[in-house]
């Protein structure tokens, strides 16, 4: 059976996407320091290695299991800590990827899938859905780190032949979102709904994000996975043509979310509301169509349904 490594694959996103490869076959390999991610939530059928992707260690693994594909979710993912700490934000996301690819090269892993935002590396979009050729004016360090990856991926698959893939995320929520951590506006306001507080919300409330559910995420990277080769075939003229949007293609504002959520959660108080964050944007939906052409991918969560599934979820852990 093929053997992938989910880095950050104890997080949010990346736990599932273990299960996800487990439930194809995979032989899987989780690194993640735990900075962030929850040991519990790592597959029993996975192996684990407690390390930073900056770690010399990483060596040592990538020589004992020999991968097939590299699956790359770990990551610093908060945009307001990349803007107080972007020399922190650059070595976790820059140093950190490039450490990667240095390894895959000295060890002959040709397949690489990365994690990058289609949140934030596009600033302020002026046509909305936006795809994925359209100028890229990030707004935060967090976007133009993700963005420096993606250039060196496609430096690295013209010198070494590196097969990659790019999947730019758009707002992912679902089950083991961190209802107490700094970003995942939805299990942040579920969790203080469901516990009688008022959520806050930053700015007007009238900025709008493509919310997509963990679980079609899940089947995107199990679709770039397979297809990986194939579309590292085709005739590439620049990083954009291994690069797929994975969102919904619809706005959705905050306060709309909030509304929608307090409903669920049946929560009667209106939120609080505070000073705007610096380096977020004000309007950002992805054009997936590219992803559905060429991958065989589209969400198929609507937004109401996920949000139900995730206060079940949130209400759980209360």
């Amino acid at each position: 059976m093929p053997k992938v490594l989910v880095t950050g694959g104890a997080g949010f996103i990346g736990s599932n996407v273990v299960d996800g490869y487990i439930n194809q076959g995979w032989d899987v390999v989780v690194i993640d320091n735990l900075s962030s991610g929850n040991k519990e939530q790592i597959n029993p059928e996975a192996s684990f290695y407690r390390m930073s992707v900056l770690d010399e260690n990483v060596r040592d693994v990538f020589a004992k299991e020999k991968f097939d594909l590299v699956n790359h979710h770990a990551a610093q993912i908060n945009v307001r800590t990349s803007v107080n700490e972007p020399i922190f934000d650059a070595r976790e996301n820059v140093l950190g990827s490039l450490n990667l690819l240095e390894i895959c090269k000295a060890f002959g892993v040709k397949n690489f899938i990365f994690i990058s935002s289609g949140g934030a590396i596009y600033g302020e979009p002026s046509n909305l859905p936006v795809k994925e050729t359209y100028a890229k004016s990030p707004l935060s360090p967090y976007g133009i780190n993700k963005l420096t990856v993606e250039f060196y991926l496609y430096f690295y698959k013209k010198v070494s032949g590196l097969n990659y893939v790019s999947l730019r995320y758009a707002n992912i929520y679902g089950p083991r979102q961190d209802p107490l951590g700094e970003a995942g506006v939805v299990a942040i306001f579920s969790n203080a709904m469901l516990n009688e507080k008022k959520p806050t919300i930053f700015g007007d409330g009238k900025q709008t994000r493509d919310y997509v559910y963990v679980n079609d995420v899940v089947e995107a990277n199990l679709l770039a996975s397979q297809e990986i080769e194939r579309l590292n075939n085709k005739k590439t003229a620049s990083f954009d043509d291994l690069t797929y949007n994975i969102g919904m293609g619809e706005e959705e504002s905050v306060n709309s979310l909030y509304q929608k959520l307090a409903h669920i959660a049946e929560f009667n108080q209106p939120p609080l509301y505070s000073n705007p964050r610096e380096g977020e944007v004000k309007r950002i939906c992805l054009d997936s169509s590219k992803a559905k052409k060429e991958l065989g991918w589209e969400a198929k969560t609507a937004l109401e349904e996920g949000l139900k599934k995730t206060v079940e979820w949130v209400l759980t852990k209360i």
